[in-house]
């Protein structure tokens, strides 16, 4: 009965885990600002990261298209985005730490819109989340 209750536990547990995953940002180049121009091709106002695609011309004038990712929904909101601040045909400038690989894309940093509004960066995460920078030991 023990050895079922445990392993039935441990299933359960599984299900659960990828909700808790969390990716690195390693893949970025924190230390390199990049800026582009262009025109987006999508935005993807989801969890657990929104996400920016740009159609942009690369060095003989063809376009291609970049990918950027931005923090969850929550700390973008914070940082003054929303789910309809760029749709599809509007020019935007992104500034960014590109991939180390060198693939087109990077982590968003902040964008200037056709309307010349800038948004970003993220918000401080204590602005995000008050209670957990007040709990005890956050500031540690």
């Amino acid at each position: 009965m023990n050895i079922r209750t445990l392993a039935l536990a441990g299933l359960c547990l599984s299900f659960g885990a990828p909700a808790f995953a969390h990716h690195s940002f390693a893949m970025f180049d924190r230390e390199k600002a990049v800026n582009i121009s262009g025109v987006v091709k999508e935005y993807e106002w989801t969890n657990p990261h929104v996400w920016i695609h740009v159609m942009a011309p690369d060095g003989q004038g063809a376009p291609r298209e970049w990918s950027f990712e931005m923090q969850s929904v929550q700390q973008d909101a914070a940082a003054g985005w929303r789910p309809d601040s760029v749709k599809p045909g509007d020019k935007v400038s992104i500034e960014y730490h590109p991939l180390k690989d060198g693939s087109r894309g990077g982590q968003l940093m902040s964008a200037i819109l056709a309307n010349g509004q800038r948004l970003g960066p993220p918000a401080a995460p204590q602005r995000v989340f008050p209670r957990a920078a007040a709990a005890p030991g956050a500031n540690e």
